[in-house]
């Protein structure tokens, strides 16, 4: 079996655009969070972890985003998928600083401004790069 009929079946059984993006999300977004905890573990600031669990997390998403969600792996995309990561970046900074600023550590704060984050990146993605 090859990664084109897993990736079929995959399609056959969630039908749902929005549900695979959750279901990719979940696996993003624990690739994203464990390097942010990392970072943060490692001693650097947040806003230093948040880039750079963005940046590492763009190559990792926009593969699978692209091909297990969209169903568009076209590599010329990219450029726009970035440039949405880097609206996204500055969106996610400023809801982790709400929440540091409520109280929450580093890392809860991080945690807390995923599901936000994740809400925006679909529909930023959906409509400025993958344009459904």
């Amino acid at each position: 079996m090859t990664i084109k009929d897993i990736i079929q079946k995959y399609y056959d059984v969630v039908d749902s655009q929005f549900l695979r993006f959750v279901l990719v999300g979940g696996l993003n977004t624990a690739f994203g969070v464990g390097v942010y905890c990392l970072a943060i573990f490692v001693g650097l600031p947040y806003f230093v972890a948040t880039l750079i669990s963005n940046v590492l997390g763009v190559l990792f998403n926009f593969f699978t985003t692209g091909n297990l969600v969209f169903r568009n792996g076209n590599p010329r995309l990219i450029v726009r998928f970035v440039a949405c990561y880097v609206v996204i970046y500055f969106i996610n900074t400023a809801v982790v600083k709400l929440f540091l600023m409520s109280g929450l550590n580093s890392y809860w704060a991080g945690i807390a401004a995923t599901p936000v984050v994740a809400l925006c990146s679909y529909f930023l993605l959906k409509r400025f790069v993958y344009k459904a």
